[in-house]
Parts: structure tokens; C-alpha cells; sequence
């Protein structure tokens, strides 16, 4: 038990050790615990094959300007994701290719596209990702399923088809369990649909050469100055707080320090047991929040077969399981590998099979999108974040109906001091929430308010 730690951050993923990190090049005395037996929350890099993959979160793209600057900082090298040659789409057994951002779709299916995209650009200018309860209709839409707007705008079977595969990629959630509300929040912190569905000039345009949780390793490091003080396997069990301080008891024993930062996702801040609770309406609202359902599923390769062929190694797929799927090649060409995403219904499908089965349906799949080269030397590893303790799910967490219009906004609910408690974390962020980006701004706000 130390008497002169002024600040205790839990959770040491990319948010609480860039705010321990800040904090303490401030002269703060700051110590960080993590429940896993590593750092990085959901960034977790891998040695596989002849290269350092990510089985967790990877990419950096346009906006984000802080997580690119930390790189920099750190001496990381970024490279773009490949995204030369044909795209493949399937929906409903049908195969096809394509080129550029939309896919290629009948005559009548672009245009319910294309006016689907108009029509959501609208609505969604007008909901603020700080406070989307004050925008128009807010209640309303805070209670709407995106599945049953999409429907109220036309869209067919081929359009729901195309959407439902990149709302699993990015949320980890099916139409149904999004509300409009929410869906139109995140949008709007991450500059529209097509930005956080693209890879050249979206969300998936660069990745690390040594893995994103190199970013996290940086920090706690001492590249920036004096390694941070860090304890691994610390799994919180109570936060009580008084006048005087917080103190914090868990499988570490206990840790007083003048003020704690909470830097783990919302639906698992329950668990922490707080003391003073959270207010009403505040754990009301938290309560709403789950965790997005994700299996990250890598494929290691002798070879880029899909390269040789033409092919850009991006699928686009409402059968499943995978939903989208991307060119995961090592920079130096060591290693080819394909990354893809097995999530909501299709996680749950998944899940109900045996794992020693979920190889074969993941090669399956990519047999007859990209051809029977795909079985031929595929070595396939898994990382299911739906069990992940410490995580409860991935991408990102998801509001139910209510969450964001109830009595505590989002602001009161998420962001808000509680007492000595402060909360960092990418669902906190005001800006490209559910990233790495979103991470380090939270951070910001964090280190702001203890100013």
C-alpha cells in the first residue's frame, strides 16, 4: 500500500496508459493496473507464422491524428493495407466482383443503396456524437432499430444484405439490436458509413509494422521517459471513495490513491463495485450497454494465392460466417495471411459448433469466395473476444434502446466525474469512438480535467 500515489488507473489498454503515460510527465505520482497477465486491452499482437499479426484491433486511417503522432513518437512504422485488384461481394450464395468503394449490385439495388446513404447523411449531420439526445427526434430514434429504418427507407434484401455485413464488422451487432440513435452517433464521430467501412481513405487504411499493441508497450516503456509503474494480474473487486481519497481492493489486496481513472468499457463497470454507488440514472443507463460479439479470425498462408489471381483479398459477405475480410500480408512479404470478422448472428452460429469445426467453415468460406487456393495450406487462428473476461466482447460497446435519452445523457453517464472516480476509454471519446484514435482523445479529456 503506497501513501503518495496521487493517481490510480485500471485497465491498461491504449486510453489508461496514455493517461498515466500524460499524467505522469507532469511530475503526477500514478500507478496502473491490469487484470490480464499483459498490456493492451484490445490491442493484443501475436507472433504468427514469420510476422507480428493483430488479433486485435489494427488499423489507423484519415482523422486520426493522434494515434498516427503517438506512433511517430514511439518510432513505429505504419504501411497501407493492400487493396490492389477485384473485391468480392456475397449475398445469398450469388459471387460477384467489383472495384472501388460501392459494391456492385443489380440497377435496382445501387440506387436503394445510393439513396439509403443519402438518406441516413442527412439525419446524421444533425445528431452530435457529445450530446446526440438533444438532436430532432432524438427519443424516437433512441428507441428505433436500425433494421427498422432501414426497412421505413426501402431498402431491399440486397442492400440489408451489404449493410448487415459491414454493421457486423464495425459493431459486432446485427440491424436489430442497433439503435438509430446510436448507429447515427458513431457515424458521425467517425465521418459516415463508408469511412469507417473502407479500407484506402477509410478507417482500414494503415496498419503497424510491429502490431498495434506496440503502441501500448511504447507507452508503458521508456521510450517517453521513465518506464510507468505497472502491476499485471490486478483484478479489481471495489472501488470505495471518501473525502480524503479512494481505495481500491482487489486480487492485489489494496491500493489508496487520491483519485482513480477507470479506463475499462462501460458494461464492465458494474463489476467494479463502486462506493457511493453510481447515481440512478447514471447506472441505469450504463446498464443498457453491452459489448459488440466478435471472433477476429486470422488466416496464415504459404502464400498471397489471392494476389497472384488479381484478387484484393477484401470480402464483402451477408452469408457468413465471415462478414468482411481483408489482406493481412506482413510488410516484408514474409508472411501472407487474411484477416476477417466472425460476428453477431454469425458468432453466435459459430459458437454453437465445436471448435474444432470452426477451421473448416472459416476455409470453406473463403474456398468459395476466392477460389480453392484457399485450402491449401491454410493455417487458421482464432481470437474469440466474446470470451475475453476483461473485455466482454468487441469491438465496441453497444447501446440499448433508452441508453442515450434517458435521465443521465451520455455525457452524465459516460464521461462525468464520479466523485474522485474519473472514466477514459473509446466509448468515452467525442470523436472516432470504437478506435484507437477515440482512446487518446479520452485521454485528453481525462488529464483536462485534472487540471
Amino acid at each position: 500500500m503506497r501513501d503518495d500515489l496521487e493517481v490510480l488507473v485500471i485497465g491498461g489498454g491504449l486510453a489508461g496508459l496514455a493517461t498515466a503515460r500524460e499524467l505522469q510527465s507532469r511530475g503526477v505520482a500514478v500507478e496502473v493496473l491490469e487484470a490480464r497477465e499483459r498490456l493492451g486491452g484490445r490491442l493484443h499482437t501475436r507472433r504468427l507464422g514469420a510476422a507480428e499479426l493483430d488479433v486485435g484491433g489494427q488499423w489507423l486511417g484519415p482523422g486520426q491524428h493522434r494515434a498516427y503522432a503517438l506512433a511517430k513518437r514511439l518510432g513505429l512504422r505504419t504501411f497501407p493495407t493492400f487493396t490492389t485488384g477485384t473485391k468480392v461481394l456475397e449475398i445469398d450464395g450469388r459471387r460477384r466482383t467489383y472495384t472501388g468503394s460501392i459494391p456492385t449490385l443489380s440497377p435496382l439495388g445501387l440506387l436503394q443503396l445510393q439513396g439509403l446513404l443519402l438518406a441516413i447523411e442527412g439525419p446524421r449531420r444533425l445528431v452530435d456524437p457529445v450530446c446526440p439526445e438533444r438532436a430532432p427526434f432524438a427519443r424516437r430514434l433512441d428507441r428505433l432499430s436500425v433494421e427498422t429504418l432501414r426497412r421505413r427507407l426501402g431498402a431491399g434484401a440486397e442492400v440489408r444484405g451489404t449493410m448487415d455485413a459491414a454493421l457486423r464488422a464495425i459493431f459486432g451487432a446485427e440491424a436489430e439490436s442497433l439503435t438509430a440513435l446510436h448507429f447515427l452517433a458513431y457515424l458521425n464521430a467517425g465521418g459516415g458509413l463508408l469511412q469507417l467501412a473502407e479500407a484506402k481513405g477509410g478507417a482500414q487504411q494503415d496498419r503497424l509494422v510491429e502490431g498495434a499493441q506496440a503502441l501500448c508497450e511504447g507507452l508503458a516503456g521508456d521510450r517517453l521517459g521513465e518506464p510507468l509503474r505497472v502491476r499485471l494480474g490486478a483484478v479489481v473487486e471495489s472501488i470505495d471513495q471518501d473525502a480524503e481519497g479512494v481505495r481500491v481492493r482487489g486480487s492485489f489486496g489494496e491500493v489508496r490513491a487520491r483519485r482513480v481513472v477507470v479506463a475499462v468499457p462501460p458494461p464492465l463497470w458494474p463489476k467494479l463495485g463502486f462506493t457511493p454507488a453510481l447515481p440512478g440514472a447514471r447506472s441505469d443507463a450504463v446498464g443498457r450497454w453491452t459489448m459488440g460479439e466478435a471472433i477476429k479470425v486470422i488466416v496464415l498462408y504459404p502464400r498471397a494465392f489471392w494476389r497472384e489471381a488479381g484478387l484484393s483479398g477484401e470480402i464483402v459477405s451477408a452469408d457468413g460466417p465471415l462478414s468482411v475480410v481483408y489482406d493481412d500480408c506482413s510488410l516484408d512479404g514474409r508472411q501472407a495471411a487474411l484477416v476477417g470478422f466472425v460476428s453477431g448472428r454469425d458468432a453466435r452460429a459459430l459458437k454453437a459448433h465445436p471448435e474444432a469445426e470452426w477451421a473448416g467453415a472459416v476455409v470453406d468460406h473463403l474456398a468459395r469466395t476466392l477460389g480453392p487456393a484457399a485450402r491449401e495450406g491454410a493455417q487458421v487462428v482464432f481470437q474469440d473476444w466474446t470470451a475475453e473476461p476483461f473485455s466482454g466482447g468487441c469491438p465496441v460497446a453497444i447501446a440499448g434502446p433508452g441508453a442515450l435519452t434517458g435521465d443521465a445523457s451520455w455525457d452524465a453517464a459516460l464521461r462525468a466525474p464520479h466523485g474522485r472516480v474519473h472514466f477514459a476509454g473509446t466509448e468515452t471519446a467525442r470523436e472516432h469512438v470504437g478506435y484507437m484514435e477515440g482512446a487518446l482523445e479520452s485521454a485528453e479529456r481525462v488529464v483536462a480535467e485534472f487540471s
